[in-house]
């Protein structure tokens, strides 16, 4: 199944779906052509029941270095015609915004805001850029020790993002978001931490192995439907404006979930004291009034 992709690597091992940024020798630095192949790879990850989570992270000891500036002054230049750049078309190719082309990093990041199944970033080097907003949708990440962050678009006269500017402050906070983003300096791991954009600090070579671990006890030991729709209700309601709305969704899914063979088995393992063996499945079992998160709210030509 790797081997369909160029700019990453997409792998099934135990239930849990890798994605890899795979260009190391350019410190996997984000093109048009692994935008395609990572909102491939996470279509992959959703048709497939056998997948129950999903780790991100990346070959060689960058994580991403942001975006490809290998044409220099005119990379963000999507108007201007440049021999070796056919792909610039594929971002107009996913729908323009009154006729201008979606941001690549956007189309990625609400695609792993989309995703059914939970997603673990395991940072292994600097994640700068592009590098640092597109692990923003992710449920949990983890740094390693030498990581690196930086919201560099100021420097770059860009503003941030990959939607990051609704991701960065709910995860951070305002005053937070604004400090990294307003320096747009480089910051460490640790400061990471201390700000709330990681969970965890963890030695280099613990990285990937820990984010395994954490996928592994979702796998072992819980409903994936029940995951699957936990991961919907915490982010839907990050933009909520009452508890009520969070109310009337639990209500729902607790008299829906209720009556179907994973809380039945749930049950029964708890009060049998033995693992539980899940039956249900998100593809055929996701209940369908719920729909999907995050919703197209129709700005799209």
């Amino acid at each position: 199944m790797a081997n369909q992709f160029v700019e990453i690597s997409y792998d099934v091992a135990d239930h849990i779906a890798t994605i890899t940024l795979n260009q190391p020798e350019r410190r996997n630095t984000f093109t048009t052509g692994m935008c395609a192949e990572i909102l491939a790879a996470c279509d992959l990850v959703d048709s497939d029941d056998d997948v129950r989570a999903v780790i991100l992270t990346a070959a060689g000891r960058t994580f991403c270095a942001g975006a490809d500036l290998s044409l220099g002054a005119s990379t963000f230049d999507h108007d201007e015609e440049s021999e070796g750049t056919p792909d610039r078309t594929y971002l107009s190719d996913r729908g323009t915004f009154d006729g201008v082309p979606r941001d690549g990093g956007g189309l990625v990041s609400l695609r792993f805001a989309s995703l059914r199944k939970p997603i673990i970033a395991a940072i292994n080097g600097a994640a700068v850029g592009i590098g640092a907003t597109m692990t923003l949708p992710a449920d949990i990440r983890i740094a390693a020790a030498s990581a690196r962050f930086g919201f560099v678009f100021a420097r770059r006269g860009l503003v941030p993002e990959a939607a990051s500017s609704w991701f960065l402050p709910r995860i951070v906070g305002i005053s937070q978001a604004m400090e990294w983003v307003a320096t747009g300096r480089i910051f460490d791991a640790e400061e990471a931490l201390r700000g709330g954009l990681v969970s965890r600090v963890v030695p280099d070579d613990e990285v990937v192995e820990t984010a395994r671990q954490i996928a592994t006890e979702i796998v072992e030991n819980t409903s994936p439907v029940a995951v699957s729709l936990a991961r919907h209700m915490l982010w839907s309601m990050l933009g909520s404006t009452t508890p009520w709305d969070a109310h009337h969704l639990d209500s729902q899914l607790i008299y829906h979930l209720g009556k179907r063979p994973d809380v039945t088995e749930g049950v029964s393992a708890f009060l049998e004291k033995r693992p539980a063996s899940f039956p249900m499945r998100v593809n055929s079992d996701f209940p369908d009034f719920v729909g999907t998160w995050p919703q197209n709210p129709g700005l799209l030509d």
